[in-house]
């Protein structure tokens, strides 16, 4: 509950209204340890609040986001989001494919790309291993 609090935190730092809904889409996100498609929360919040609409999901998804509150990735050429991990210092992940269950990783291969690339400069990057977990390949 303390990251829920958090993450309403921040959102009322940075401005942001804090609604019955936005609480919503938290607490749908902090209760699951895995990626979410906008279209899996939006399925989940429509039995409390029915009028409310994808762009909506899109939109505060996209925010929280922005704001850190949340960790994005994409495949099959859709956006998906998860609460952000516990873990401060610099990680990556698996993430299942079916399911959506992520694994951090604590290795990070970028020293290999740095030493290809002298003279360069590398201002960000993201690392992310795709495939099934153990209970989806069952």
């Amino acid at each position: 509950m303390a990251e829920i609090r958090e993450a309403l935190e921040v959102l009322k730092n940075e401005g942001y209204k804090l609604t019955d809904k936005r609480e919503k889409l938290i607490q749908i996100l902090s209760k699951e340890d895995r990626y979410l498609s906008a279209r899996e929360v939006y399925e989940e919040i429509l039995a409390k609040y029915p009028s409310i609409s994808l762009d909506t999901i899109y939109r505060n998804l996209q925010t929280y986001s922005e704001l850190g509150i949340l960790e994005e990735t994409e495949w099959d050429n859709e956006r998906a989001y998860r609460f952000r991990c516990d873990i401060d210092d610099h990680h990556h992940h698996f993430i299942c494919t079916k399911c959506g269950k992520s694994k951090e990783l604590l290795t990070c291969p970028m020293e290999i790309y740095e030493n290809q690339l002298p003279g360069y400069k590398i201002m960000e990057h993201r690392f992310e291993i795709f495939g099934l977990c153990d209970e989806c390949q069952a």
